[in-house]
């Protein structure tokens, strides 16, 4: 088990900043994000503040990465921030790597949520020993047309705002959707997204409960990190649960045989105790390749026993539940539960 330094938990009157360590989509579209921004003040009794250059235009963040992060430090330093949740994603934070000061992030834990290209952020709280936490962002997220869903909030408030020693997370049953946020249009949050029935989530091979540290991410964003100053040592791999889910941009089946291959060589998928992999983006009538494309790899590795639970509610998909690094987890494939065996908080 991993030895995380943990944040603390978010309390009803924090201050949260929020952040652009990829793509300066709020400049583009402000009323879309102050959406989101009063969603989730409204939703949780906090105040959401932004960093230095949050609302920064997309060409300025594009050529100063050395800024967003120096925002980072900046809020982390900050005593009267309590957490930091990212903007949106995008695909360039990454560059921000060589600015990056780990001391700072392990003397001052704080929850760090987002998800897609926060994957690059998520490995340097991962490199300092901090947990984060992958989940919703402020415009991929919280900025859900006509309010939030109640599945997302329920996990915003379960793993953000509590500290219980374990808890166990249930597949959505209302519905899931990818359509167009519409940024926009200036009455997108007077409709909702259609929903897609949900059909549960697919527990493809393993038996019996087997525990590990969840690590993981967008798996392009993983895949961009092997050789990185925070790419983790095998040890930190060993005993892991692995999260992994593919992006908007809907690699092929067979560029996710690819990447998972590379992790395959590098010995991260042998030293795995699971795999979770989340709903990819796109129409479900693609899914089973994603399927064939997992379980073709475990099988080149003789990993055929391993646990295998797909197209589950995280990443790119909404609603979606969080889930925190470096926390230990149970897979239960006789009973088909997935557990978080500690608070991811203090």
């Amino acid at each position: 088990m991993l030895k995380m330094i943990k944040p603390r938990a978010l309390r009803p009157g924090d201050r949260v900043a929020a952040i652009s360590l990829s793509r300066g989509w709020p400049s583009v579209y402000p009323g879309a994000y102050n959406d989101g921004k009063r969603q989730l003040e409204d939703a949780f009794g906090v105040q959401v503040v932004e960093s230095r250059h949050a609302l920064a235009d997309i060409p300025w963040l594009a050529a100063h990465p050395e800024a967003r992060a120096a925002d980072l430090m900046e809020v982390l330093r900050d005593p009267s921030i309590q957490g930091i949740i990212s903007t949106i994603g995008g695909d360039d934070s990454i560059r921000m790597l060589p600015f990056l000061d780990y001391s700072v992030i392990r003397d001052n834990p704080k929850i760090f949520l987002g998800y897609s290209d926060s994957t690059i952020t998520h490995f340097a709280f991962l490199k300092a020993g901090v947990t984060s936490f992958y989940g919703p962002s402020i415009m991929g997220g919280f900025d859900e047309n006509g309010g939030l869903p109640p599945y997302m909030a329920d996990s915003v408030r379960q793993v953000l705002f509590g500290s219980a020693p374990s808890a166990s997370i249930s597949p959505n049953g209302d519905g899931w959707t990818i359509a167009s946020w519409d940024w926009g249009d200036e009455r997108r949050n007077e409709k909702r997204r259609l929903l897609q029935p949900c059909s549960g989530w697919r527990w493809l091979q393993g038996r019996g409960q087997h525990r590990g540290h969840l690590i993981g991410g967008c798996l392009e964003a993983v895949d961009w990190l092997r050789g990185t100053p925070v790419w983790p040592d095998l040890s930190v791999w060993r005993n892991s649960i692995l999260f992994l889910e593919t992006s908007e941009d809907q690699p092929s089946a067979t560029a996710v045989t690819y990447m998972l291959r590379a992790l395959a060589a590098m010995g991260v998928l042998s030293e795995a105790r699971g795999i979770l992999y989340g709903r990819p983006y796109g129409d479900e009538a693609t899914f089973e390749a994603y399927d064939g494309a997992i379980l073709q790899v475990l099988a080149e590795l003789g990993l055929s026993s391993l646990p295998l639970v797909t197209r589950m509610d995280f990443g790119h998909t909404d609603p979606k539940f969080i889930v925190p690094y470096g926390i230990e987890a149970e897979i239960d494939c006789d009973r088909q539960q997935l557990r978080f065996l500690e608070s991811p908080t203090t």
